[in-house]
């Protein structure tokens, strides 16, 4: 009776939205980047209406019903206009939406060659002659596929494209293409800076929040189709079979927008809460004195919890681990590896095809004195010793979100198991919500780093995406950054690293000026200087933060636990969690060693690319400090010392603040109030942020070169 009176709210509730559109309507940022307002450009409505007479979705399914409603929600915001939408064809200039199934009742003649190039998420958006009519085709193999054709279509209406002659052909480079949310049970979010979580774990599941089906509904029109909803810090009551209705919950609401539900899992769950011991909690929800992945009854203890779930959520796409880092247990407790530790756990989920995304994020000290060289250490010698529905989660780089990194040196040297992509959309170690740092150019350098590991052109992205070394599965996660703030992100900007990290996990060859543009267009308006505008800002931001917090390489020299402000001096009883121990700043010069004639973490990457870094000569000046200690008056390729380098690019990065704030100070009059201040305060705290930082790292590393600051120009 519950599962029925479950379905029962969350029909009711869909229904309820699907008739009334977005719960909150002001423009304030809940709307994202859907909000259908009037098209400006009177040419283009005029196009618009023209080509779109009436609106064809043939089918029955929910998600066909969200197909039915985007359409007229927002056909009726661009066109001001309340067009028919129907299930069968017939009128003149109508936009039509079918899957095969209904080819024959909407009069669409079948093309077996194109419904293969799609495959089952991939859409095709063509003009054609139907019947000797005009009309405008959205095509897909499956329901959700058409969902992600209506948002690309809307999308073309929202950014002012000409819709005269359509021939697109679309699907996504990479499978899974999943939110991390770091969301406790207690409604905190660990590096969360935009509220509390979305999940109100008390209410659930009797009570369906309207916000659920709108951060869906925002996921599915970038293409995301996965969503891990508890933190990696995970807590073992998410198991408990009154945790698992709440999530079932969620799942529904979720499933008709084509997002498949994963949980983050504590790895010593089947143990007793009796076997806690030292005061750390090793006890779960079990009634075991053992997670030992090799114990015949711990593996029996998650077959029957794996089965549990699935007779919940069907659709259920299986665990997110870590596991023997920053005090969370593991396998190693017991003597045994990370691979042992995955495959127990995927040979629970392999007969209902879950998959076990194990993170690479692990740094035990006794492995190496270098704590970047220590993922690589322990997870290269366990290659294809994974099952097959195991990934490795690895993060883009080898440190921890930084920044700037180089490329985590693992990708490339697993090819016989499937690395998973780990971005972090929250901004841990870029001003939180408070600074504005658009993050796709920075996501693009990393997809475009060469590993070599096939040769050239053997891109982080290929890596990614299965292409270079033909992995069965292919993934990438993104750390949400979303939250219970009216704006979901904390600062309107930072709405656009959610968009565009689903932008890239659909196709990473769309380029960052590109997606900032439409994501300005669609949140702004299309007025062209507005849009100049705001593209500069933040085109540059990135950069500019990279300047003013950690330039020329430098990393991890911000404030311990907050990872806020700076921290240079910072340290602490453990070596590797000194910021002293990364920027290793002495009379001699800066930074950390990591030629072959120190740490030797250059050796981890191919060749050329190990040469390439082992030079200072070679080393590209992004990473300078990153492999090498430098003197004070070592002449960079500016033919500026070091030193002056450093200090001018600190009062470079705070400069562009000022730049930014001046431009958005332009705009006062073009956009609402609301946004307009909101952002505005904003910057005015960023520019005071990147002033300390400047002030703070420039004369500190002032006490060891002793020389006067360089502000530059």
């Amino acid at each position: 009776m519950r599962g029925k009176r479950l379905h029962t709210l969350i029909h009711a509730t869909f229904v309820v939205l699907c008739l009334c559109g977005e719960v909150v309507s002001a423009d304030h940022g809940y709307r994202l980047w859907l909000k259908y307002e009037r098209v400006s450009d009177k040419h283009r409505l005029q196009e618009y209406r023209r080509a779109i007479g009436a609106v064809v979705v043939p089918g029955k399914s929910a998600t066909l019903v969200l197909v039915r409603n985007e359409l007229r929600r927002a056909l009726k915001g661009l066109l001001g206009e309340d067009l028919s939408v129907t299930a069968k064809g017939g009128s003149s200039n109508a936009l039509i939406a079918v899957t095969p199934s209904s080819f024959v009742s909407a009069g669409v003649p079948e093309s077996p060659s194109l419904l293969r190039s799609l495959g089952p998420e991939g859409y095709a958006i063509k003009t054609a002659v139907i019947k000797g009519k005009r009309a405008i085709l959205l095509v897909a193999n499956q329901p959700v596929g058409l969902y992600y054709a209506t948002f690309h279509f809307l999308r073309l209406l929202q950014t002012g494209h000409s819709i005269a002659h359509l021939d697109v052909v679309s699907r996504p480079r990479i499978q899974l293409r999943v939110l991390n949310h770091w969301d406790n049970l207690d409604g905190t979010v660990e590096r969360g800076y935009a509220g509390k979580s979305l999940w109100e774990w008390r209410q659930l599941p009797d009570s369906i929040s309207p916000r659920y089906f709108d951060y869906a509904r925002a996921n599915a029109s970038v293409g995301i189709n996965g969503a891990v909803l508890n933190n990696v810090n995970a807590n073992p009551a998410i198991l408990r079979i009154a945790y698992l209705r709440k999530v079932a919950a969620l799942a529904a609401v979720l499933r008709t927008y084509g997002i498949r539900t994963y949980l983050s899992i504590n790895f010593s769950s089947p143990v007793s809460q009796r076997f806690e011991q030292g005061g750390n909690r090793k006890g779960g929800i079990g009634d075991l004195e053992t997670s030992d992945p090799l114990d015949p009854r711990v593996r029996l203890w998650w077959k029957k919890k794996a089965k549990e779930i699935y007779s919940l959520i069907p659709d259920f796409g299986g665990f997110l681990v870590k596991a023997s880092s920053e005090g969370m247990p593991g396998p190693q407790e017991y003597g045994r590896t990370h691979a042992d530790g995955a495959n127990m756990l995927a040979e629970a989920l392999e007969p209902y095809h879950g998959v076990v995304m194990w993170r690479a994020f692990v740094y035990d000290a006794a492995i190496d004195p270098d704590r970047v060289k220590r993922s690589y250490k322990e997870f290269v010698p366990l290659d294809g010793k994974f099952r097959d529905n195991v990934f490795v989660q690895a993060k883009n780089g080898p440190l921890d979100f930084q920044p700037r990194e180089p490329v985590q040196p693992l990708f490339g040297a697993m090819p016989k198991t499937p690395l998973m992509l780990e971005l972090q959309i929250t901004q841990e170690y870029l001003g939180h919500s408070t600074h504005l740092v658009y993050l796709a150019p920075m996501w693009k350098e990393y997809f475009a780093f060469d590993t070599f590991a096939k040769g050239p052109g053997s891109t982080l992205a290929s890596v990614v995406d299965g292409t270079l070394q033909q992995y069965s599965m292919t993934g990438i996660a993104g750390v949400a950054n979303t939250g219970n703030d009216r704006n979901w992100c904390g600062h309107l900007f930072a709405q656009a690293n959610w968009y565009a990290f689903g932008r890239l996990a659909w196709d990473h060859d769309l380029g960052a000026a590109e997606i900032a543009e439409e994501w300005i267009r669609m949140t702004f308006g299309t007025d062209s200087s507005l849009v100049r505008t705001v593209r500069s800002m933040m085109m540059g931001s990135w950069s500019a933060c990279v300047h003013y917090m950690t330039p020329l390489g430098l990393h991890h020299i911000m404030q311990a636990d907050l990872h806020y402000g700076p921290g240079p001096q910072y340290d602490s009883g453990r070596q590797d969690w000194r910021s002293t121990y990364y920027h290793r700043a002495d009379s001699i010069g800066l930074g950390f060693d990591r030629t072959t004639k120190g740490s030797g973490a250059v050796s981890q990457y191919f060749a050329p690319l190990s040469d390439l870094f082992n030079d200072p000569k070679s080393c590209p000046e992004k990473y300078l400090l990153w492999f090498h200690h430098v003197p004070w008056g070592y002449r960079l390729r500016s033919g500026k010392t070091l030193w002056v380098e450093l200090c001018e690019r600190y009062f470079a990065g705070a400069a562009y603040v000022d730049t930014m704030a001046g431009q958005w100070a332009s705009l006062r009059h073009r956009l609402d109030q609301e946004i307009f201040e909101s952002v505005k305060r904003k910057l005015e705290h960023q520019r005071i942020d990147s002033g300390i930082w400047r002030d703070t790292c420039s004369t500190y590393f002032q006490r060891f070169s002793r020389l006067p600051i360089a502000r530059g120009q």
